[in-house]
């Protein structure tokens, strides 16, 4: 027979382990919960930047003395996207950033932002590359293939008057997230402004870059010289 101390001790013990298994449950509920939470900055922000972001509540901008930046930019698709179908003209650019995003990250640039149908991204950056001006142009030449084929199993739609511009440059930039909320990692700085401007001066289905660029590429790649642009 048990006496009232020991029944109690066993009360005790087995409310202990009840606690436990719920604590338990409530934890395997919890961590898969947690883990998206965690992964959702991830998907936004460079890994680095977001662990910052989260343990310190603030990220310091960074100086990089040299990145290699890439825009891209469609030919005629304000036109066309007056004519075309809401469903459709999203489906489209989704389905080309899609591989658009699959290219940069297997190069490993870092993509920044789609403004409507540009494309940005850059290469050497968060983490410090020195391949970066390689990377980007041979993320741009699968890119305009790519596209290419795209456009050409469109079936007939109004994507198929689309062409690619791609403008590349290579230059120092600062680096930091801006905002209050629906947080953005950016990139600044003249560098910036000449990559778009080598994306807009350049020609349907071509990739122009710029002569910082090319010395860095030349003895890897066939490039031809333009002439000078104003």
């Amino acid at each position: 027979h048990l006496s009232p101390k020991d029944l109690r001790s066993l009360e005790l013990f087995a409310g202990q382990i009840a606690g436990a298994l719920s604590t338990a449950r409530l934890l395997k509920e919890i961590n898969p919960e947690k883990k998206k939470s965690d992964e959702l900055p991830r998907n936004i922000l460079p890994r680095g930047i977001a662990d910052q972001l989260k343990e310190r509540g603030e990220v310091t901008p960074q100086f990089y003395d040299s990145v290699t930046i890439l825009f891209t930019d469609f030919v005629g698709f304000t036109r066309s996207a007056l004519t075309m179908v809401p469903t459709e003209l999203i489906e489209q650019l989704n389905r080309i950033f899609y591989q658009f995003d699959a290219i940069t990250r297997r190069y490993n640039l870092e993509k920044i932002k789609t403004i409507g149908d540009s494309y940005m991204a850059a290469g050497g950056l968060p983490e410090k590359n020195a391949t970066h001006y390689l990377d980007v142009c041979l993320a741009a030449l699968e890119i305009v293939k790519m596209t290419e084929q795209v456009i050409a199993m469109s079936g007939g739609t109004s994507t198929e008057s689309w062409q690619l511009r791609v403008g590349i440059h290579t230059g120092p930039v600062m680096a930091g997230v801006v905002g209050q909320y629906k947080f953005v990692y950016d990139i600044f700085g003249d560098a910036v402004n000449v990559a778009s401007r080598m994306e807009t001066t350049s020609e349907a289905a071509r990739i122009n870059i710029s002569a910082d660029t090319y010395h860095k590429v030349k003895f890897f790649l066939d490039c031809e010289y333009r002439g000078r642009i104003h």
